[in-house]
């Protein structure tokens, strides 16, 4: 397949497999460099009606016409309630199966240049527990990072009960928020040469439960070969037991339950067609629960992730041949927790926090609650409401961010030639805390001001320091993408 670029004062025109796409040139300039962004372009049919709950389909054919990628299009469907600085007010729909691309590439872009001149390639899952999130927001601008010489891609895929409900049959077969990003990723590798990227070259990362999807893809007996490099940050899917937090056995129950909820339970049999067939998509968003972020689990045991993750480990079942970089921050339960346990705004007690972790063991599984107690109220006063809520934020960035990364990188190296890196992030973000409720914590998320250059785009709210520090971060990322080494600056 031939691609080209063709280039004017304000837009630039890419041929791909799905036809001519047409991006922004004009008034994107970062750090004195001109970055081109492609937004909203899609890379699957839009799934909807028998499509609902079913792995994505590639689209048919090329569109005649030319791809308007100069304006920003739908978030998946969720219940929008993070805060607006992450969030702000868009449109939701089932139609939105798309990605965005920033290059630093110019006009002499074409599938006949020499591969040694095409660019690394990043390929970022967004965070959202699974249940919420989306590229068209402004903390997933991805433009600052371009300008380290590198194609950065972008990609939205299904969330919630629309993304990850199980019907235990080929229509409804579970997790097709992972098969989206999995046809993103190829949809990738066979057109990234367009914009001036290296399909060879592709790394795969995320924050949160974008590093979740990164870990399921090195799990993932279906993303073999699709991507050179992975960077975890701040989260795995492992646990504690030799058992996943959701079998096919309870997402099946769980799917039952919601087609209860939504009356589709009186169709005997047919109660995935009755869920098909509801016209209102926002009738899937849980609307019951007063956390800011509700957290959807993966189903295992099924097609994309047939074995969990100490079992794949231990039989050499994962993509061994990825190169790794995995990490956290040093406060992962501080900002998480909050968003995730209403409680957490309460007054607490000895009582509240031995009631919350056995919540937990119903996703941990036969936690000792007297030890957990403890050893994390080891040193707290019983009575002190804020140092019982400190330690039980402690505990849930352990149990739920910091444990679970460490262990995966840790059984990852157990037959892997390579070397894995792994960070601790430990500087406390000014820029985040402007705009955020760390309390002087580096809290669950932090490194992404970084990695994403937001302070460099605000120089006058950060010191010289961390405007630096920010360019230093950018380079340690762009370096592990382009090269596979960790190299400080």
């Amino acid at each position: 397949m031939y691609m080209c670029c063709v280039c004017n004062e304000n837009t630039i025109d890419v041929t791909t497999s799905l036809g001519v796409v047409r991006g922004q040139t004009s008034g994107l300039h970062v750090l004195n460099q001109k970055i081109h962004q492609f937004l909203n372009i899609p890379y699957a049919e839009p799934p909807l009606g028998r499509l609902r709950f079913a792995r994505p389909l590639p689209l048919k054919s090329p569109k005649k016409e030319i791809i308007d990628a100069t304006k920003r299009g739908n978030a998946c469907i969720q219940r929008i309630s993070m805060p607006p600085y992450l969030f702000q007010r868009i449109n939701i729909s089932e139609d939105c199966l798309v990605l965005n691309i920033w290059t630093p590439n110019g006009c002499n872009i074409n599938h006949n240049q020499r591969k040694s001149n095409l660019k690394a390639v990043m390929f970022m899952i967004h965070h959202g527990g699974l249940s919420a999130g989306s590229i068209f927001v402004d903390i997933n601008n991805l433009s600052v990072l371009a300008v380290n010489d590198m194609v950065l891609v972008a990609i939205n895929y299904r969330l919630g009960p629309l993304g990850f409900l199980y019907g235990s049959d080929e229509t409804t077969p579970g997790n097709v928020g992972f098969y989206d990003q999995l046809l993103a990723l190829k949809w990738v590798r066979q057109n990234i040469d367009g914009f001036g990227g290296d399909r060879d070259r592709i790394t795969i990362f995320g924050s949160s439960a974008g590093s979740w999807s990164v870990s399921a893809h090195i799990l993932s007996p279906l993303s073999k070969g699709l991507f050179k490099r992975a960077i975890m940050q701040s989260g795995a899917l492992i646990y504690n037991k030799l058992r996943p937090a959701v079998n096919t056995t309870k997402a099946l129950i769980k799917a039952k339950t919601l087609a209860q909820r939504l009356n589709c339970t009186k169709c005997g049999g047919k109660w995935l067609d009755c869920l098909r067939a509801i016209n209102d998509s926002t009738m899937f968003i849980d609307k019951t629960t007063n956390a800011i972020l509700t957290i959807t689990r993966p189903v295992f045991g099924t097609e994309f992730l047939p074995l969990i993750a100490q079992k794949a480990f231990e039989t050499n079942l994962y993509n061994s041949d990825v190169e790794l970089m995995g990490g956290l921050a040093k406060d992962e339960g501080s900002l998480s927790g909050v968003w995730t346990i209403p409680e957490l705004n309460n007054e607490f007690t000895e009582h509240l926090f031995r009631k919350l972790i056995n919540k937990l063991n119903a996703e941990y599984y036969n936690i000792d609650v007297n030890k957990i107690t403890d050893y994390y109220l080891k040193s707290v006063n019983k009575a002190n409401s804020a140092q019982l809520k400190a330690a039980f934020i402690a505990l849930l960035g352990d149990l739920f961010i910091t444990c679970p990364t460490y262990h995966f990188a840790k059984k990852f190296t157990k037959i892997n030639t390579n070397i894995v890196y792994y960070y601790r992030f430990n500087h406390v973000a000014k820029f985040y805390n402007l705009v955020n409720q760390c309390d002087g914590n580096v809290c669950h998320g932090s490194e992404l001001v970084f990695i994403f250059g937001f302070s460099l785009q605000c120089p006058k709210l950060v010191t010289y320091i961390e405007y630096n520090y920010t360019i230093g971060v950018m380079k340690i990322w762009a370096n592990f993408a382009k090269t596979g080494f960790f190299t400080l600056w």
